[in-house]
């Protein structure tokens, strides 16, 4: 059998000792965030995407092993397993091929070969198999297949007779494993998908109309439209298929299989040879070649949802400030609550802006009692309907405030969801589900991250075909990003919810329910040693867990920061060291950087460890995202009617895909921009130039109020 470990080595061109120790620490119940930021010293500095790799890699190549074992023990139980097969298992490294190489000794159900075998036709086949010989030139099929006649087995002439025989030639024939990889080769390379719309749909009537008369090439065609034919397909909108010359592959087939200069043996397997392919490999070979597109299509797809998902978890907060939250409404008004600089709900009214004059000015000072009186500082205002309209009254509220809040059009993708989800009634089982979701808005405001992961990622509208992709693979990945995300930020020990403590390195749900039980029952936390005495929370979760959650204003300066307790020792040499108290090291970063840090290098702790701690001290505390920044809408151009080619307008880049990206301009409908608009140069990948949550100039190129379609263009806007 293969070495798991100096294969992953090889492939991956990564030292094996880097490799050994990655793996044993992840096999140990070790975290992805917390390998890659506290163990570099035994993995060499692996970072995240490269211990993912590993460890994918690994679990590929495990369940190989295993299947291999078993398909191995089937083969010996057969009496059937050489040398030669043995040794082509053992070298195989990929799953498809495996069990290419397993076909052959398969047990299968009743086929039609079997059937012919019941019937005592294994024979007539084997002889027609020893006559397809080059030496062979005549020979009488009509005479040796009428020996095998057996009213009783139902074999009634001749032709029943050579077509058992066809029968079982047809499927070893089609279990050949060089055979199958030959012909999966050629489809990839020289297939095409075609598409047709059916005839019940007439022209211009569905969203698949550029699939209407369409054909790419199987290995080039863009994951994206892959999808599209899919899901047109599931609709039962849309036939596809993978064309290929037929001629071609049938010339393959008889020139391989044909040896015999006997005319009726070779006119024989002329005609087992298209039975074969068309009943028994092209169907199966076409549907490996469309799962194959399908997981590169997937994979494509959730990549490019990790990188939104990823771009909006760590848009850069407003901040923990008092804010106003404010969810639109024409009719049923306007829901405002008031949040805490931490976050915390502390009054709701509805105010009706957009219903008469009177009902305004009561809006107005509504609005400036509850600035006033709590110093708002920031104003968010949802961006769904009237969100235009309402940030164009608020707008004129704060021209009479001499202390003016920043007033903030907030995506509130989701928020819908969160706010009737158990997570809400949860938090707050006493407020409407509206007044929940004008808190989303406003929590999303001061910190992105803590509020967006209390709702399913798919729910927040940055995915591409989210719906169509494989589920189970969307979920881990979509997970993962949520866990480095918190990770990578960290979290405050003391006001996290327990939905953002569960994405914290090494805390499960049930671990992060009882810290805030522990923290509700006992106060705030005053050191992360305490986290040691919250139930079920051991040494190993500890050790995962400690460095990412932070403790402000606690017992030890150094758990405000990203330091792992593991390393305070040494910390606290240097600090006698340089003859600084322990609580005041965060604030001599020229004296820290001026040292040689490898005079404290130990057996445990190495120098990488070191230099981040270092650097840590330097910024302590520091939230690691981009500066604040927001998108300013113009006064006036509210609604897809109001554009007019040619303006200029700033913009919130919303989404990001294979084709482009998504910028609301605020017309509630975003607009396009194509890759080729992007800018200047040739654009591979989107997310090279844009990326979710980016404040963007864009210039308005074409706009359909039918379609609700809007082009725009970043390079012509700049």
């Amino acid at each position: 059998m293969i070495d798991i470990r100096q294969i992953i080595a090889q492939e991956l061109s990564l030292p094996s000792q880097n490799i050994n120790n990655a793996l044993n620490l992840w096999l140990e119940g070790g975290t992805v965030p917390f390998i890659a930021r506290y163990r570099k010293e035994q993995t060499g500095s692996l970072d995240e995407v490269q211990l993912r790799n590993i460890f994918e890699r690994y679990t590929y190549l495990d369940e190989l092993e295993k299947r291999k074992e078993k398909i191995l023990a089937e083969i010996s139980s057969q009496n059937k397993l050489t040398d030669e097969l043995k040794a082509q298992i053992e070298a195989c490294f990929n799953k498809i091929e495996l069990e290419d190489l397993y076909l052959p000794y398969k047990p299968k159900r009743r086929t039609r070969a079997t059937i012919a075998k019941e019937k005592g036709l294994e024979p007539l086949a084997d002889w027609i198999a020893s006559n397809n010989k080059p030496q062979v030139s005549s020979v009488s099929l009509t005479a040796e297949a009428s020996k095998y006649l057996n009213a009783e087995k139902e074999v009634k002439d001749v032709e029943q007779a050579l077509a058992g025989a066809s029968d079982i030639l047809a499927e070893s024939v089609a279990v050949q494993a060089d055979i199958r990889a030959y012909l999966r080769e050629y489809f990839f390379k020289q297939g095409v998908f075609v598409s047709r719309i059916k005839d019940d749909y007439p022209e211009g009537s569905t969203k698949y109309e550029m699939y209407r008369d369409y054909s790419y090439s199987v290995s080039k065609i863009p994951p994206h439209n892959v999808l599209a034919l899919y899901r047109g397909e599931t609709e039962g909108v849309l036939n596809v298929d993978i064309a290929f010359d037929e001629s071609s592959v049938m010339a393959y087939l008889e020139q391989r299989e044909i040896k015999t200069k006997a005319a009726e043996v070779k006119k024989f397997y002329q005609a087992m040879l298209k039975d074969a392919f068309n009943r028994l490999l092209k169907p199966s070979l076409i549907r490996e070649v469309r799962s194959d597109r399908k997981d590169y299509a997937d994979i494509e797809s959730i990549q490019t949802f990790e990188a939104n998902l990823r771009n909006l978890l760590l848009a850069s907060p407003a901040g923990m400030k008092p804010t106003l939250a404010i969810d639109p409404g024409f009719r049923t008004g306007c829901k405002v609550v008031v949040l805490s600089d931490t976050g915390k709900y502390l009054e709701y009214q509805a105010i009706y802006p957009h219903s008469g004059e009177g009902k305004r000015k009561q809006a107005a000072q509504t609005v400036k009692d509850f600035i006033n009186k709590y110093q708002i500082e920031l104003i968010a205002i949802g961006n769904g309907t009237a969100s235009r309209e309402t940030d164009q009254f608020v707008g004129e509220v704060l021209r009479e405030i001499e202390q003016k809040p920043i007033k903030v059009i907030v995506n509130e993708s989701g928020a819908s969801i969160y706010s009737a989800s158990d997570v809400a009634r949860e938090e707050f089982p006493d407020l409407d589900i509206t007044v929940r979701g004008a808190i989303s808005i406003g929590r999303r405001l001061q910190d992105p991250l803590a509020e967006l992961v209390k709702i399913d990622p798919k729910s927040i509208g940055v995915g591409q075909y989210q719906h169509d992709v494989n589920q189970k693979l969307l979920k881990q990945k979509l997970e993962e990003s949520v866990e480095s995300c918190v990770n990578y930020v960290g979290v405050d020990l003391n006001t996290a919810s327990k939905e953002l403590l569960t994405f914290v390195s090494g805390i499960s749900a049930t671990i992060a329910n009882n810290i805030v039980a522990y923290r509700n029952e006992n106060g705030a936390f005053k050191n992360r040693k305490k986290l040691l005495k919250v139930a079920k929370l051991g040494k190993k979760t500890y050790e995962q867990a400690a460095g990412f959650l932070r403790i402000r204003n606690g017992d030890n300066p150094l758990d405000n920061t990203a330091v792992h307790p593991e390393s305070y020792q040494v910390i606290k040499q240097i600090a006698q060291t340089i003859n600084v108290p322990l609580d005041q090291i965060t604030k001599v970063g020229d004296r820290l950087k001026a040292l040689d840090l490898k005079q404290f290098v130990t057996e445990d702790i190495g120098l990488p460890t070191l230099e981040d701690a270092i650097a840590e001290l330097e910024k302590p505390g520091r939230d690691p995202r981009e500066k604040f920044q927001y998108a300013t809408f113009i006064d006036g151009i509210a609604e897809i009617s109001d554009l007019r080619e040619g303006m200029i307008l700033e913009g919130v880049v919303t989404n990001v895909v294979n084709f482009g990206a998504f910028v609301d301009v605020g017309v509630h409908q975003d607009g396009l921009v194509h890759i080729s608009q992007l800018c200047d140069r040739f654009v591979a990948d989107p997310n090279e130039i844009v990326k979710v949550g980016q404040v963007v100039k864009v210039k308005v190129l074409d706009v359909n109020q039918q379609l609700k379609r809007i082009g725009l263009s970043i390079k012509q806007a700049n």
